[in-house]
């Protein structure tokens, strides 16, 4: 009965499908209308200003930037703290005759003048005398050799050895 059955399902999915072509389906068509692309306004004189600071103490950062532009001429400067604590200050020009221009300043950190510090003389400090004890001898102890004792001629004075006093009786 499964085989029938089997064979039914097999036969009816082979009607169903009928010819079977490989390839890629065409892809469905869809039409929308996209909104029409309107032309950013043209500025022929382009013009605005910016500037910002930081200063962290906590993480020790401390930068700084400014730039402005007045048509195809752009000013500006940026200036940070380098690790060694010496400020450098860029300060550049842009424009469509000479390019792009950057002076670099380069300002070392401001250190105080250290004030010549005349060292005392050092002073010698009277070091202890350590005498060495003379080593202390002591006679050796004296050993002495214990009397032998013998067990042999008691057991049978304490009945048998079957304990200490009185041993064992029947």
């Amino acid at each position: 009965m499964i085989k029938i059955v089997s064979i039914l399902v097999v036969l009816v999915g082979v009607a169903r499908a009928g010819n079977v072509e490989y390839g890629y389906a065409a892809s469905p068509q869809i039409v929308a209308h996209a909104p029409a692309i309107r032309a950013e306004p043209y500025d022929p004189h382009p013009q605005y200003n910016y500037g910002y600071s930081v200063s962290d103490p906590l993480t020790g950062d401390h930068h700084n930037a400014q730039e402005s532009r007045d048509g195809d001429l752009v000013r500006g400067s940026y200036s940070l703290v380098e690790p060694g604590g010496a400020i450098r200050t860029v300060t550049y020009t842009a424009d469509a005759i000479n390019g792009f221009n950057a002076i670099v300043n380069r300002q070392e950190p401001q250190v105080a003048v250290a004030q010549h510090v005349v060292a005392a003389p050092p002073v010698r400090v009277a070091q202890p005398v350590y005498a060495a004890a003379a080593p202390a001898y002591h006679a050796a102890p004296a050993y002495h050799a214990t009397p032998a004792i013998s067990y042999a001629g008691s057991i049978g004075a304490y009945g048998g050895g079957y304990g200490a006093i009185g041993g064992y009786h029947h």
